[in-house]
């Protein structure tokens, strides 16, 4: 995943939640959990991640569920595709951080 996503830039993996967080250029945008990767999104991008068939990610199963939603399964397939949706995914942590 990370070979996939090295165009982003400097990439920095962390143990989080029971997975593995992703940080780009400083930034956390991406979350690995039980082979699926979640990228960060707002309710700009969530009508885009439903339309794509994405899922939230609850991490504990109880209805919960936070600001990442499953990378879509095209995207999967398509390393150009996923950076794509990648970078949508960085933006919202640059908003956010602000």
């Amino acid at each position: 995943m990370l070979e996939q996503l090295a165009p982003l830039g400097q990439l920095k993996p962390k143990r989080m939640f029971g997975g593995v967080g992703l940080y780009a250029n400083g930034l956390f945008f991406a979350i690995l959990d039980d082979d699926t990767l979640y990228l960060k999104g707002d309710e700009t991008l969530k009508p885009q991640f439903e339309a794509a068939g994405s899922l939230a990610f609850d991490p504990f199963g109880e209805g919960k569920p936070m600001a990442y939603w499953s990378a879509p399964a095209e995207a999967m397939d398509d390393p150009d595709l996923l950076v794509e949706w990648a970078h949508r995914a960085l933006a919202v942590a640059a908003r956010k951080r602000k």
